[in-house]
């Protein structure tokens, strides 16, 4: 295939996945006002400050201020306070993919009488059937109070000592942050106005609509699928019949 070909086909497959949202969301907005209306692309600015109306990210916003402020007082500044970022940096497209693979796409099941469905799997499974709806774009807040109580414990107990261990917190806190504004600013009104941005964006809509079984990662374009085999040419992926309705055939089994 050559380069001229190649283009066209990607320029195809973005296409058929705007096409697909723009159905989706023709659709649901006919069911909400009873008439398609035509969304305008929002600002960065707006997006941010309409980020800030949910509760996840104040949530690891105050994780986050608490180990900073915390690791500043502190000091005691080493080496492996700058190591230590740099491969949680490294490491966090394949902590996000086995997060997403594992626990989000969590399928139910049943052991003896008791049905294993975790709330973020749920959540996950909703955000899937409609990913406009802005809320389920979030980490569950219930989940995610357990979940900062986990790393401040991990912070405060699992490290040689106190520095590093607050190093780690404050840059759960960034990462954590940096995931819940990349997500959400996907799934907003904004529209990609950089290379790098469109190619992170573009990966995560061919997730929710092409296929689920691929295209796993979100803050970058493909890093840990392409080593981990979940990045396809989209053109060779065929349209999953269940990427609005995860775990649809197994569901009558549970």
């Amino acid at each position: 295939m050559t380069l001229r070909e190649k283009l066209a086909a990607r320029r195809a497959a973005e296409a058929e996945i705007d096409g697909k949202a723009r159905e989706r969301l023709r659709a649901d907005e006919a069911a909400i006002t009873g008439a398609a209306t035509r969304r305008r692309s929002v600002s960065l600015g707006s997006a941010w400050w309409a980020f800030w109306r949910h509760p996840s990210p104040w949530i690891i916003g105050t994780m986050l201020v608490g180990a900073l402020t915390a690791r500043l007082a502190v000091g005691d500044w080493r080496l492996w306070d700058a190591v230590l970022p740099l491969v949680m940096i490294a490491s966090f497209p394949f902590f996000e993919w086995l997060v997403h693979v594992c626990i989000l796409h969590w399928k139910p099941r049943r052991v003896g009488r008791v049905k294993l469905d975790p709330l973020l799997a749920r959540k996950h499974r909703a955000h899937h059937a409609d990913p406009r709806v802005v809320p389920l774009v979030f980490i569950p807040w219930q989940a995610l109070i357990w979940l900062v109580a986990g790393y401040v414990a991990i912070g405060l107990l699992a490290f040689p000592r106190l520095g590093l261990g607050l190093t780690f917190l404050t840059m759960v806190g960034l990462l954590g942050l940096g995931y819940e504004w990349t997500h959400y600013l996907i799934h907003s009104d904004y529209r990609p106005r950089t290379r790098l941005y469109r190619a992170v964006w573009r990966n995560h809509r061919l997730h929710h609509y092409k296929n689920e079984h691929y295209w796993f990662t979100v803050t970058s374009s493909g890093t840990a699928d392409r080593v981990l085999g979940t990045y396809r040419d989209p053109e060779r992926v065929p349209t999953s019949p269940t990427v609005r309705d995860l775990h649809a055939r197994e569901a009558s089994a549970v």
